[in-house]
């Protein structure tokens, strides 16, 4: 059975939302970064006492989960909706494939290895 890695930038309060879809719908495990970035809007501008400034890298989340290929559908779905506000700056999902796992504490491969 192949494995895929799905990837996602999401915002940061919606971390608990995505992260409670996820175990709900049988991910085992995740890694979360704190990450910095911008898309189309190319940051944001702020006001902050009356000065106005621009934050060029608005913070982000990047989750990371593995998976086997035939619930890569169904999890990024899953990721989407949990993550999505429907305003600007709801961030990406994307899927790669995973050539090799290997638990280091058992050596196990593959799926045992999720």
């Amino acid at each position: 059975m192949s494995l895929a890695m799905i990837v996602a930038i999401i915002k940061p309060h919606k971390l608990e939302e995505v992260k409670e879809a996820l175990l709900a719908n049988g991910v085992e495990g995740m890694t979360i970064t704190e990450v910095r970035g911008f898309g189309r809007q190319r940051g944001k501008t702020e006001n902050f006492r009356g000065s106005e400034y621009t934050i060029d890298f608005v913070p982000k989340l990047k989750v990371e989960v593995i998976v086997p290929d035939t619930d890569v559908d169904k999890i990024v779905s899953v990721v989407s909706e949990a993550a999505k506000t429907g305003k600007i700056g709801d961030g990406k999902v994307w899927s790669v494939g995973v050539d090799r796992l290997l638990r280091v504490r058992t050596g196990e491969t593959g799926t045992d290895a999720i």
